[in-house]
């Protein structure tokens, strides 16, 4: 199955490199064959399909523009201590960034309320929320296998509204976070066989993408 995903990836790679889409820092996303890539890569992320719903294609220029400033977002979150800063593509192939932080550095064992280290990691990551009020936000609360979906689904859902409750405690705006749910052991980013892979599914997750006004103005050439 990950070798017909990754040849898949290849595939799409090779037709947007073939159509000339192929330029720099996110402008390859935005075109019919960025959004397919956009579907893939996200897929292999473990994206959620976060996304801003918006009628028709979202042109190449467009793409390019989300893509440049989603870099300087996540050059900001990347200066938070203990997150783990990638860049994804949300439901429409644009350009997003995916906040993971250890649910080990926020919580202890099989709780939900933070800890004073991860107070102060959601206190300047809400500093960076509030400075990107065009980015929309959703938060994603993750657990390991063990245990059965009767634990690990509420748990989840905790860990999600902690991060939640804190970032809006911290001035960020209710209107910006568009979900906040947890998924329990649904969505591994590795092998729950090994206490290391176990590790890593234990996380919250927060997505920032673009908001529908941030998408307009990108189509009206005025995103910075």
């Amino acid at each position: 199955m990950k070798r017909m995903k990754f040849l898949t990836l290849g595939m799409c790679l090779a037709i947007l490199v073939s159509c000339g889409t192929a330029t720099k820092n996110g402008a390859l996303i935005g075109t019919g064959a960025g959004a397919l890539l956009g579907a893939v890569v996200g897929k292999i992320a473990g994206n959620t399909a976060v996304g801003a719903a918006i009628g028709g294609a979202v042109g190449a220029g467009t793409g390019a523009l989300i893509g440049k400033h989603m870099d300087k977002v996540k050059a900001q979150a990347e200066a938070v201590q203990n997150a783990k800063v990638e860049s994804v593509t949300d439901a429409n192939g644009l350009q997003a960034v995916k906040v993971s932080f250890d649910s080990g550095i926020l919580f202890a064992t099989n709780k939900a309320d933070l800890n004073a280290s991860a107070k102060n990691s959601l206190a300047k990551f809400a500093t960076v929320l509030k400075g990107n009020s065009d980015c929309d936000i959703a938060i994603y609360g993750h657990t390991d296998t063990t245990g059965n979906d009767a634990i690990n689904i509420p748990l989840s859902e905790k860990r999600a509204a902690s991060v939640q409750n804190y970032l809006l405690g911290q001035g960020v705006s209710a209107s910006q976070i568009k979900a906040c749910q947890g998924q329990g052991s649904s969505n591994p980013v590795a092998d729950n066989s090994t206490a290391a892979g176990r590790q890593q599914n234990r996380r919250v997750e927060v997505y920032m993408y673009a908001s529908q006004a941030m998408i307009e103005a990108a189509n009206n050439g005025t995103l910075q």
